[in-house]
């Protein structure tokens, strides 16, 4: 079998890995290289709570997958089961954690509820103004600048081509199988797994399943190095976007931070650009999760382009229309902690034809079903909890 991936992100580069150590035909084409488009930009976050529920079975198994992920690669992505803890501030955000902790257990994600006494003692640093948190133990971080280069390596030297620099024009049928068009010449494959990123909504489009997708960027930054002190990564409960701030401690010492309002991203471009002003607003609120913070020197910020579906649940699986052409794309800022897992799907579902974590409710079939065009805004569908 020969399998063509197209986009050098996460997704990609994981799909190409596990097909490759299925013995497959792989090739990797990407745009520019590897690993520079939205997961460079990512927060590195390995986080399972807050997640839309029927997705937890993919994150279960790609945090297992994570564990596992040096051995694999070969190499220290740096990630840390340090635990994951998000603060509650307010009565509906108390009610909102307990919730989803509750809903969450039949899934298979225990959360630990911490009241303010075991909070203090747990996380000193916290604000003492938190009315609770929860604590997911075994999550945790990894480097998004390494993790793409990694698996991308380790796919090739279990036999992978990776070509670089090669931005694909069209993905088309053909005689046997499928054609995938590209400036320098055309590739044949027998399947295609589009991992485009947001560009892959135009991959799709062009074989007849538009996807309702925008184009934003994350608001990223890193402070000066401080002592270490705070193990987890630490996130919030709350129903606003703006206040949706999380942050971590790299073992330099840095904090690592994100979160708030997103910047919109010229697609034709696709490039993004941080907007000070939302940098400004960002502090006061990473300065609210740990007041240890409020007057830190951030030296340098950053983002990129993600794309954002309308219901903020990604696409994933075989395209309705064309047959061998597989999705994996529209993350919507929270695929990262999903990388591996949806590598390991991806490349089950190509080589047997199924998959044993479900992942219909991801298909691309959704937005036809629901008489969707691609110039829906994002309110067509409802949001699912960062």
């Amino acid at each position: 079998m020969r399998v063509i991936v197209v986009g050098g992100g996460l997704m990609g580069t994981t799909t190409a890995f596990f097909l490759a150590r299925r013995g497959v035909d792989v090739r990797l084409i990407d745009r520019a290289r590897v690993g520079q488009a939205a997961t460079n930009a990512s927060f590195g976050n390995i986080r399972r709570q807050g997640r839309y529920l029927p997705q937890l079975p993919l994150a279960h198994r790609s945090r297992a997958l994570w564990g596992d992920a040096a051995q694999l690669v070969g190499t220290d992505l740096e990630f840390r089961a340090t635990g994951h803890v998000r603060l509650a501030f307010d009565a509906q955000a108390v009610v909102d954690m307990e919730r989803f902790a509750a809903d969450a257990e039949p899934y298979g994600l225990q959360l630990e509820i911490l009241k303010p006494p075991e909070l203090r003692n747990r996380y000193p640093w916290a604000n003492s103004g938190a009315l609770a948190a929860s604590l997911s133990p075994i999550d945790g971080s990894a480097n998004p600048r390494l993790v793409s280069p990694a698996f991308a390596q380790a796919a090739v030297r279990q036999g992978a081509e990776i070509i670089e620099d090669t931005p694909v024009t069209a993905i088309t049928r053909a005689t046997n199988g499928l054609r995938v068009r590209t400036p320098r010449k055309e590739f044949h494959a027998d399947a295609v797994v589009n991992a485009a990123g947001f560009w892959g909504a135009r991959f799709a489009a062009s074989v007849g399943e538009p996807v309702p997708i925008e184009a934003h960027g994350p608001q990223m930054g890193v402070t000066e190095p401080l002592p270490w002190r705070i193990a987890p990564v630490v996130g919030i409960w709350t129903r606003g976007k703006a206040e949706n701030i999380y942050f971590r401690q790299v073992e330099r010492g840095n904090i690592v931070f994100g979160g708030g309002l997103r910047v919109p991203v010229r697609s034709e471009l696709g490039h993004a650009k941080v907007d000070p002003a939302l940098t400004l607003a960002q502090l006061p609120r990473l300065a609210r999760l740990c007041p240890a913070l409020s007057r830190v020197q951030v030296i340098r910020t950053w983002s990129g382009c993600e794309g954002y579906t309308a219901d903020m649940l990604p696409v994933m699986g075989p395209s309705r229309t064309t047959a061998g052409l597989f999705h994996a794309f529209g993350f919507c800022g929270h695929g990262f902690q999903l990388g591996p897992g949806v590598g390991d799907v991806m490349a089950e579902l190509i080589v047997t034809g199924d998959t044993s974590t479900p992942i219909a409710d991801f298909s691309i079939s959704r937005f036809a079903d629901a008489g969707c065009n691609a110039s829906q805004k994002s309110d067509t569908f409802p949001q699912t909890p960062r």
